[in-house]
């Protein structure tokens, strides 16, 4: 009895030890993994009065391929962005602290459709986190 349980001790340890070996990437079942989350974030958008005005001229096949480059590269997969930074891209839409926030939610809303584990989503929202300065009230 005691052998059964130190192997599946064992055998737990190893598991966890492989799922954390896994790429951000990996643990969002690669590139359709990130194409589901992008396109239950654009249909979070698309749903919500505030954030929708801020996309009303945007190009959304555009702003999807250019979020799925993005979040390819943020979370170690075969992608680099190479699309405008987030100055570029946000300069003149005076985005407030309160409607940023808004977006965050709506990712998060997304990303739990999508059954990510929190501890993935906490993952990615800290790659994230440093641009938020490069986004708001610019």
């Amino acid at each position: 009895m005691k052998n059964v349980l130190f192997l599946l001790f064992l055998f737990t340890l190893t598991a966890c030890t492989s799922a954390s070996k896994l790429s951000l990437y990996q643990q969002l079942d690669g590139q359709k993994g990130i194409e589901r989350l992008v396109d239950s974030f654009i249909n979070q958008i698309g749903n919500d009065d505030t954030i929708l005005p801020y996309f009303t001229h945007a190009n959304v096949a555009h702003f999807r391929a250019g979020f799925i480059t993005h979040l390819c590269s943020i979370t170690n997969g075969p992608c680099e962005y190479k699309g405008d930074n987030m100055v570029d891209i946000h300069t003149g839409m005076h985005i407030s602290e309160r409607d940023f926030n808004r977006v965050v939610d709506l990712l998060i809303n997304a990303m739990d459709e999508q059954h990510i584990s929190h501890s993935v989503q906490n993952q990615i929202l800290a790659k994230m986190a440093p641009l938020r300065a490069e986004i708001i009230n610019i």
